[in-house]
């Protein structure tokens, strides 16, 4: 069986084609922790952060912004974040190429 991960990485279409993605963002659906522990970057929230990758869903007749929340809660509870972030050993950060290039089933 694929995991969820697996069958994101198979489709062509990556978050940066569907939502617009970037830092000090108060009008986005929801936000992804930039910058923290190994565990926490990735971490996706709905309070906001001036810090953290702010996520607006732009073709919301492509993806609904709720599924795409709890789908990228999943890749981060997947620990999918935690060697791509760089830094120290108790502070890393990911970047937004990380983000952007998020694949979408």
């Amino acid at each position: 069986m694929k995991t969820f991960i697996q069958m994101i990485n198979e489709s062509g279409m990556r978050l940066k084609d569907v939502a617009t993605i970037k830092t000090n963002f108060k009008d986005a659906d929801f936000w992804i922790t930039r910058r923290g522990t190994p565990d926490a970057i990735g971490e996706v929230t709905k309070d906001f952060n001036k810090e953290s990758f702010g996520i607006k869903v732009t073709a919301t007749d492509m993806i609904d912004t709720e599924y795409l929340y709890y789908a990228l809660m999943n890749i981060h509870q997947q620990g999918h974040y935690k060697n791509l972030g760089s830094g120290t050993t108790r502070l890393v950060s990911i970047k937004k190429n990380n983000i952007d290039n998020i694949r979408l089933g």
